[in-house]
C-alpha cells in the first residue's frame, strides 16, 4: 500500500482534485469498503469530498456499508476497476443514443402527421376551397418571400402594374435570388416599357446576371406567379385593372394605374397548371429585350435610325444616301440590330421593334 501511495505522490508531487483522486483511488484499492475518512489522508473535508466526486464521476467507487468498531453502520466506498467503469460508461451512453434515436422516431411521427393531417388544412379555406384571398402589401411581401424561399423546380412571373420604387426593385430581388439560389428556373415576363426606366433595366440585368430568364412584353393583362406546381398567385378582382400602358413610342416611363392591395393565393395543382399554361402563352409571344443582348451597351442612336428607315421600306442604298454611309455600313448596322432583336431576318427584326415600341 505504501508502495502505491508512493507512487501515486511521485507522479503527481503538487497535488490537486485529478491527483488527489488519483491517490485516493490506489488507497481505496489496498484497503476496499473503508471510509474514506477513515483511510489516514489527513486531509480537510472540502479536498476530501472534490477528490471523491472525480472518482465518482469516472465511474470508479461504489458506496458500501462498513460495520465500525461499535457495530454500527457506516458509509464507506469500494474502488471499481477501469474495465468495470469503462463498460459501465459505454453502456450509458448507448442507453443515451437509444434514447435519442426513439426521441427521433417520435420527432418524425409527429412531423408525419403534422405533414397529412395539419397542412393541407393551412392551404385550404374554411368550406373546403382551394383560393384564400390575401390582403394588405406586407402579407402579400411576406407570402411571395416563404414562396421563394420553398421554390424548388421554377418560379414564373407576369411583372405588369408593379411598385418601381428603389425599396420595391431591391425586395424583389432579394427573393428572386432566393429562388435562383435553391436551383429553380426564374422565368419573368416585364412590360417593354418598363425597361425605360434605368433603375428597372439595371434590376432586370443583375437577375439575368444571376441565371433568370428575362422577356419584355408591349403589354400585359394582369400580374401572376407560379412557383414549382404547387402555388400561384394572382391579383384580386378589384386589383385586375392594374396594368402597365404606355403614352408612346416616347414615353419615358411607364403610367401605373393603382396598387395591389389584394391577392388570390391558389394551391389546388389543377388550377395552378392552368395558370402556368396562361404564363406560357405570354411567354412565348414576349421576346428577349435588345438591351439584355451581348454589345446591346454599345447601341447607337444610328441604329435606331436604320431601324425606322427599314421600318419606311427604303432599301440599303437609299438608307446609305440618307445617312452619308456606305452600304456596306447600312449592312453592318442592319446586321446589328438584327442580333440585338434575337432575329433571324428584317422581317423577323420589324416585328420585334414593334413588339418593343421601338418603331
Amino acid at each position: 500500500m505504501e508502495r502505491m501511495e508512493s507512487a501515486a505522490r511521485a507522479d503527481h508531487p503538487a497535488g490537486g482534485p485529478d491527483r488527489d483522486a488519483t491517490r485516493l483511488y490506489a488507497r481505496l484499492l489496498a484497503e476496499p469498503g473503508r471510509p474514506a475518512a477513515d483511510l489516514g489522508l489527513g486531509w480537510d473535508e472540502p479536498r476530501l469530498a472534490a477528490a471523491t466526486a472525480e472518482l465518482r464521476a469516472l465511474g470508479l467507487l461504489q458506496p458500501t456499508a462498513a460495520a465500525g468498531a461499535d457495530g454500527t453502520g457506516t458509509a464507506g466506498h469500494a474502488a471499481v476497476s477501469v474495465d468495470t467503469a469503462v463498460r459501465q460508461l459505454l453502456l450509458d451512453a448507448d442507453n443515451q443514443v437509444t434514447a435519442l434515436v426513439e426521441a427521433l422516431g417520435r420527432a418524425r411521427d409527429s412531423v408525419d402527421r403534422l405533414h397529412t393531417g395539419y397542412l393541407p388544412v393551412q392551404h385550404r379555406r374554411p368550406g373546403g376551397a382551394a383560393l384564400e384571398l390575401v390582403r394588405g402589401a406586407d402579407r402579400i411581401a411576406a407570402l411571395l418571400e416563404d414562396a421563394a424561399r420553398g421554390a424548388r423546380t421554377r418560379a414564373l412571373s407576369l411583372r405588369p402594374g408593379q411598385d418601381l420604387s428603389g425599396p420595391a426593385l431591391a425586395g424583389k430581388l432579394a427573393r428572386e435570388r432566393l429562388a435562383l439560389d435553391r436551383g429553380a428556373a426564374l422565368r419573368s415576363v416585364y412590360p417593354a416599357a418598363a425597361l425605360r426606366r434605368p433603375a428597372v433595366l439595371a434590376h432586370v440585368r443583375e437577375l439575368t446576371g444571376a441565371g433568370a430568364r428575362i422577356r419584355v412584353a408591349h403589354s400585359l393583362p394582369l400580374r401572376l406567379i407560379v412557383v414549382d406546381a404547387r402555388l400561384a398567385v394572382l391579383p384580386a378582382p378589384g386589383d385586375l385593372s392594374d396594368e402597365v400602358s404606355e403614352d408612346g413610342p416616347d414615353a419615358a416611363a411607364p403610367r401605373v394605374r393603382g396598387r395591389a392591395e389584394a391577392a388570390v393565393v391558389v394551391r389546388e395543382p389543377a388550377l395552378v397548371a392552368l395558370v402556368a399554361e396562361l404564363f406560357e402563352y405570354f411567354w412565348s409571344a414576349a421576346s428577349t429585350p435588345p438591351e439584355l443582348h451581348p454589345g446591346a451597351a454599345g447601341r447607337t442612336d444610328r441604329h435606331d435610325v436604320v431601324l425606322r428607315l427599314l421600318a419606311a421600306g427604303l432599301t440599303d442604298a437609299a438608307i446609305a444616301r440618307k445617312l452619308e454611309v456606305s452600304e456596306r455600313t447600312v449592312r453592318r448596322l442592319v446586321a446589328e440590330l438584327t442580333a440585338d432583336l434575337g432575329a433571324e431576318s428584317r422581317f423577323q427584326a420589324g416585328v420585334h421593334a414593334a413588339r418593343l415600341g421601338r418603331i
